[in-house]
């Protein structure tokens, strides 16, 4: 649909045309943005996403709306902990899209990278690929400002280097040209299609390489649920104490966002117990509920003088009671929507 901007279609901060235009008639009204929507809601394992867009190269992180001192302290310390990793190995700077990258300072903007962090509480930023400006050698430029007003020398400076390195290809010479309705004018200018918004074909792989290692970084931050005992211990005859531990041996805690727990989205760690025919389960629940375990990330150092009241909190127990005979096998299962799932089957004796 002409006017349609599909990033503007998603939920969060969802606005009408007359405030945000492409916005669509209503959120998610575009199959396209509706089936992306539907596979993250569908796949509640993933934990974080990085959205591809151009130009500016930079690295872009929410809020869209509001400061950074509206976001959860530690939420923005994991921000800016990945954000400094990218930067470091891309060479794009990190920033907030609130404080460095709005059109205009009374307008905001949503996207999908809203949605995701705002209203499920995944990590997510978006990558602006490729600057021109930056090949250009003009650093240290306001991302949006720039734009809208920058001194002449930066001109010179781009067409030097389109001449140089693109063999003119960034700067039509101005023509005349017999239009059919206005008649004679001069066509010619900055081509931007093929200089400005993608990376020219002969630097595109060069571009797309500084990101992989990032991508795959942030994908190992992610919880990590493992087994770290399942044992059994015979109470009296034929009665047996059966207990699970697990433990979250990832970066993130299992719910990955302080934004996420706040708005309980994320289910807590379940523990399963599955007996044999004939076996009886005297005390415990077949299902039952482990809370939350705590990751790396938003704790102190090992010597920081904070005190950490809460020194196991990244580990679960689960111990029920069943009455069944030596020999019989149980299996006990620990699942979690974002940290994964383990098994453990126990033969008793």
């Amino acid at each position: 649909k002409q006017g349609l901007d599909l990033n503007r279609n998603f939920p969060a901060n969802w606005r009408q045309e007359y405030e945000q235009l492409g916005a669509g008639p209503f959120p998610a009204s575009e199959p396209e943005v509706r089936a992306v929507a539907e596979f993250i809601v569908a796949h509640p394992n993933i934990t974080g996403g990085v959205a591809f867009h151009t130009w500016s190269g930079v690295l872009l992180r929410p809020f869209d709306h509001l400061p950074d001192t509206e976001m959860h302290a530690e939420d923005l310390w994991h921000y800016q902990k990945v954000g400094a990793k990218g930067t470091d190995w891309t060479g794009y700077p990190n920033i907030s899209v609130y404080h460095e990258f709005r059109y205009h300072p009374k307008q905001v903007i949503g996207g999908a990278f809203d949605w995701i962090y705002e209203h499920l509480g995944m990590f997510s930023w978006v990558v602006e690929i490729w600057s021109p400006m930056r090949e250009a050698g003009i650093d240290k430029y306001p991302f949006i400002d720039w734009f809208r007003d920058h001194p002449s020398d930066d001109d010179l400076k781009i067409f030097r280097w389109s001449e140089q390195r693109l063999g003119g290809s960034a700067h039509v010479d101005w023509r005349p040209f017999e239009h059919p309705e206005l008649g004679s004018v001069e066509i010619g200018g900055w081509n931007r299609f093929h200089a400005f918004g993608n990376p020219p074909l002969q630097f595109l792989e060069r571009e797309v390489a500084k990101f992989p290692k990032w991508l795959v970084w942030q994908a190992l931050l992610s919880p990590k649920l493992e087994l770290l005992t399942a044992t059994s211990r015979a109470i009296e005859q034929g009665i047996w104490s059966v207990q699970l531990v697990v433990q979250n041996t990832g970066w993130l805690p299992s719910y990955v966002s302080k934004r996420a727990e706040e708005r309980k989205v994320v289910r807590e760690v379940l523990a399963e117990i599955s007996l044999p025919d004939g076996a009886e389960l005297i005390s415990g629940k077949r299902r039952e509920g482990m809370g939350q375990l705590e990751g790396k990330a938003y704790k102190h150092t090992g010597i920081s003088f904070w005190p950490d009241y809460h020194v196991t909190d990244d580990r679960a127990k689960m111990e029920w009671v069943v009455r069944a005979k030596a020999g019989d096998v149980i299996t006990l299962t620990a699942k979690h929507e974002r940290a994964g799932t383990v098994h453990a089957e126990l033969k008793l004796g």
